[in-house]
C-alpha cells in the first residue's frame, strides 16, 4: 500500500498503519534530531514525542501528501523543546577518551569534523534545524520550510545566519565541508 493510503487509515484509528509509517521514518527523524539535539538519549525521546503527536494529531492532517514534511516539523519542534527545556537543567559533560590515530589525514578530518560541530552547537536551535533539513537530509529550502511550518523567506534568512556564523566561527581556517554536505 503506498504512503498516502497508510497516513488515511492510521487517521482512521489504525494502528498497524502508523506503525508502518513510523518504521518507515524512524532513521531519518533520529538522524534529524540527533544533529539538532547532538545528543542520542534526547533524540531518541524527541523521536518518541514527535510520534505520539503525530499519533494523537493526525486525524486532522489536511494533506496526507504532506505526511514527511509534517512529521519532520514535529520532530524538528520536538528536539527544539529539548533543547529549551536542556537549558533549564544543569549541564553534564561526558569525557571522551582520546585516542592518537596512527594516520595524520585522519587527524585533520577529525579535527575539522569537531570544529564544524563546536561551531554547530553555537547555532540557535531553529537555524540548525535550517541546517540539518537542507544540508545533511538534501531537502530543497522550499521543503525544509514546509518541513519546519515557515516561509520560504525566513528559511532563507535562517539558513543565511546560520552560514554566516558557521563561517564566522570557523574563521579562516574552516574545513570544506559540513556533515551531510557542502558550505554553501
Amino acid at each position: 500500500m503506498d504512503q498516502r493510503g497508510l497516513v488515511e487509515r492510521a487517521g482512521k484509528g489504525d494502528h498497524d498503519a502508523l506503525a508502518m509509517l513510523a518504521r518507515a521514518s524512524v532513521a531519518r527523524l533520529d538522524a534529524v534530531a540527533r544533529l539538532i539535539l547532538r545528543d542520542a538519549d534526547l533524540a531518541r525521546d524527541a523521536v518518541q514525542e514527535a510520534l505520539v503527536r503525530a499519533w494523537r494529531d493526525l486525524p486532522g492532517l489536511r494533506d496526507p501528501g504532506n505526511f514527511d514534511a509534517w512529521l519532520h516539523r514535529l520532530t524538528v519542534n520536538a528536539s527544539i523543546d529539548a533543547v529549551r527545556r536542556r537549558r533549564r537543567r544543569v549541564i553534564e559533560v561526558e569525557l571522551m577518551p582520546v585516542h592518537d590515530p596512527s594516520i595524520p589525514d585522519e587527524t585533520t578530518r577529525v579535527a575539522d569534523r569537531d570544529q564544524v560541530v563546536r561551531a554547530l552547537e553555537r547555532l540557535d536551535p531553529e537555524q540548525r534545524a535550517v541546517i540539518v533539513l537542507h544540508y545533511y537530509l538534501g531537502l530543497p529550502l522550499q521543503d525544509a520550510a514546509a518541513a519546519l511550518g515557515i516561509p520560504v523567506g525566513t528559511a532563507k534568512s535562517r539558513l543565511h545566519r546560520a552560514l554566516t556564523s558557521l563561517r564566522a566561527s570557523l574563521g579562516d581556517e574552516a574545513p570544506d565541508s559540513i556533515p551531510g554536505g557542502k558550505l554553501a
